[in-house]
């Protein structure tokens, strides 16, 4: 029997799933069971309250992971087999084209980002289960692709595959289909099932044609990654057993008023009944980010690509408001924690001799003898007598004064967030993300930014129910506070 979980966001989709499991595993044999979700991230939840109720072992429940994973497993593939970035580059170089790629961050989903639209092109037919030449004719791509080039490179790269042994992720799912090499289950889960492509749910059709019973969640409203191949189309036409669940406990009265709104403006769709928690829950809007006071909370800044967060950065960073880009490494994390251990070593506390090089690393000479590295041992701890003793250390300054070497621009930023009352020690409190990047996320205070880019404002008019998915899982991010900033540009961007 297929059971089909329908609900909206907050309503404890994978909870029930995971309800489901527990069920399960007291009358079937665990390596009987079978979790498979989009992300990494649901897989292992799935299976890590497994292991912690049941007292079982990672080894005993090997078949709750990712399609791709499981794909990857069944047909005995090694890690050296698995067409990587710098295979595309060097593909690329010899093709005097721009091929980067790499696996959506890092989930095993089968997603991809690129910069070459012939690749994308590619990638998108072959998840889609059509030709590259079928793809390129539906003018989703922003580049001008010239036809006969996209031939030559598709068979450029089937070769280069067959050339070096190599095999890519969605070749996985198209060899384990082909082989037949589902085991069987007594039950199968498929969570986030909104987002698996064409070819994936042919993969998961193979898994559940042998199984007793399958049970499918997801939400087609949150349908967002079809530029990536993702085919909300087979969710929405899913037979089964519908379970609806009805009760947010995440979204708040007035958030859940316009998410309503946005929502309803989707075209094709599964109608839903939903309800938000008790609490009331605020809405403000603002004609520029800056408007903003953000020197309290928790919060998740949202734009919908990623060029969007440049100003916000300079913005936050200019204010001295502790945040994180993230699409960027942070590279004054380093700093901060010197600033720590340097604040320490003056308080009295002993630091390792990894921690004594990064402040070094943050004075001159005058401060430190840079050669009384090589001979301290990497084994101890070092206080600030004894560096100061052995005239190692020649300061015991306040940190902005002993690390002459930091960029002055760094020292103001720090110093502005510590007059904020900003926690160097703990995880920022703002986080910068596109939409995309942040779905199954949530967060106190939530801050959506309407505009669009000129690319996305195309897509917008001519697909209106893609942007307005987007929105939607943007909007629904928030537990209290939505902040809604209006587009610059009063002619373009998403009105909310």
């Amino acid at each position: 029997m297929k059971t089909i979980v329908l609900g909206p966001p907050g309503t404890g989709k994978t909870t029930t799933l995971l309800n489901e499991v527990d069920k399960y595993l007291k009358q079937t044999d665990p390596d009987k069971i079978g979790y498979f979700s989009f992300t990494q991230k649901a897989a292992h939840e799935a299976r890590d309250r497994a292991m912690s109720k049941f007292n079982f072992s990672e080894d005993d429940l090997p078949y709750f992971r990712t399609l791709h994973s499981l794909a990857f497993r069944r047909l005995g593939i090694r890690k050296d087999e698995v067409m990587q970035r710098r295979h595309y580059e060097d593909l690329g170089k010899k093709a005097n084209l721009i091929v980067d790629y790499h696996e959506y961050e890092n989930e095993h989903t089968g997603l991809f980002t690129t910069k070459s639209d012939i690749l994308r092109i590619i990638q998108l037919a072959k998840l889609r289960g059509i030709t590259p030449e079928e793809q390129f004719k539906k003018h989703e791509h922003t580049q001008l692709v010239d036809i006969k080039v996209l031939k030559q490179f598709s068979h450029d790269l089937n070769q280069y595959k067959k050339d070096y042994n190599l095999i890519d992720f969605t070749d996985m799912i198209t060899e384990f289909v082909k082989m037949d090499r589902s085991p069987r289950f007594d039950v199968v889960f498929i969570d986030e099932a909104q987002d698996l492509s064409r070819s994936q749910w042919q993969m998961a059709r193979s898994i559940w044609d042998k199984t007793q019973d399958t049970y499918i969640a997801g939400d087609d409203d949150q349908a967002i990654f079809k530029w990536a191949g993702a085919d909300v189309d087979s969710f929405i036409a899913q037979k089964g057993k519908v379970m609806q669940l009805t009760q947010s406990y995440r979204i708040p009265q007035v958030v859940h008023d316009i998410a309503s709104k946005i929502v309803n403006k989707i075209q094709h769709r599964l109608p839903k009944e939903w309800r938000p928690k008790t609490q009331r829950g605020l809405l403000s809007y603002y004609d520029e980010f800056k408007q903003i006071n953000m020197k309290q909370g928790n919060w998740l800044v949202l734009a919908r690509t990623k060029f969007m967060l440049a100003d916000i950065e300079e913005t936050l960073y200019s204010q001295g408001l502790y945040y994180q880009n993230k699409f960027k490494t942070n590279k004054e994390q380093d700093l901060y924690k010197a600033v720590i251990d340097w604040e320490n070593v003056r308080k009295g506390v002993n630091i390792n001799y990894d921690q004594v090089v990064r402040i070094a690393s943050y004075m001159s000479q005058n401060h430190f003898e840079k050669q009384s590295l090589k001979y301290m041992d990497k084994d101890g701890m070092y206080g600030l007598p004894e560096l100061r003793e052995r005239q190692w250390l020649r300061t015991d300054k306040i940190w902005y004064e002993a690390f002459d070497q930091a960029p002055s621009r760094s020292i103001r930023y720090i110093r502005r967030m510590r007059e904020n009352g900003e926690k160097l020690n703990s995880s920022p409190r703002i986080v910068l993300s596109t939409i995309h990047g942040v779905k199954g996320g949530e967060q106190d205070n939530v801050v959506l930014l309407t505009d669009l880019s000129r690319n996305t404002q195309i897509n917008y008019e001519k697909n209106p129910d893609d942007e307005n998915r987007l929105f939607y899982v943007g909007a629904t991010r928030t537990k209290t506070h939505l902040h809604i900033v209006r587009p610059k540009d009063n002619y373009k961007g998403y009105k909310i």
